[in-house]
């Protein structure tokens, strides 16, 4: 399937399946537009994919709300000792920085994992993207620490960093949705490992889901 098929079909709110590539993570995410999260989306995550659930979103939106990444939150934080500012990752063994924040939950959430809560939490977050006062309605409306993750996509998008947090983001901005993005990654119950690209392409024909390869997305990019 092409690149037009997943836009078509992030835009009608169903999945997309997105591998990074064989140099990066080798991961295969399952991705949605956030703006349409459902709770029957946050269960086919978990049963088809069975990764970590997070929410990842454009730098200009970041930088709206003043979210800063995790690990340059724990390396200013007076609170650690420097033996244990040792443990903060700087480049992953897969070549890139962590893209990781806060996590949060919705403050009208219960315990925030449930299907129902971070549906909620999710749907909810893209929606702060067209208010007029996102900071003030995030840090009234949501609760840290939670159960989504959030992922801050890096300026510039692929021409800085080709990861899946980048990767669904700019997905999102040419279907011309809330550049919000939930993914999770694809793992193998029969292997306890990452879902092998072969497998996930299976998958993604056998659901009929548009199956997008980092390195086609990477030079469709430099060609828009």
């Amino acid at each position: 399937m092409s690149i037009d098929d997943a836009i078509t079909s992030l835009r009608q709110g169903e999945f997309i399946l997105l591998y990074d590539s064989g140099g990066r993570e080798n991961e295969v995410d399952m991705v949605v537009a956030a703006q349409f999260v459902t709770p029957e989306h946050i269960s086919r995550m978990r049963q088809n994919a069975g990764g970590l659930i997070c929410l990842a979103i454009n730098d200009s939106f970041a930088q709206k709300l003043n979210l800063r990444y995790m690990h340059d939150i724990l390396s200013r934080s007076s609170d650690i000792d420097t033996d244990s500012k040792q443990m903060i990752m700087g480049t992953a063994p897969y070549g890139d920085h962590p893209t990781f924040s806060i996590s949060i939950n919705h403050k009208k959430t219960f315990t925030g994992i449930t299907d129902l809560d971070r549906a909620l939490t999710i749907k909810e977050l893209a929606k702060l993207y067209n208010s007029n006062e996102p900071k003030k309605e995030f840090t009234s409306t949501f609760k840290t620490p939670g159960h989504v993750p959030l992922l801050l996509a890096s300026n510039g998008l692929l021409a800085s960093r080709q990861g899946h947090t980048e990767m669904s983001v700019y997905l999102a901005e040419i279907s011309k949705l809330i550049p919000v993005t939930a993914i999770c990654e694809m793992m193998d119950s029969q292997t306890y490992s990452a879902l092998t690209v072969d497998k996930a392409r299976k998958f993604a024909k056998e659901n009929a889901i548009p199956f997008i390869d980092g390195k086609e997305l990477l030079e469709f990019s430099k060609v828009h």
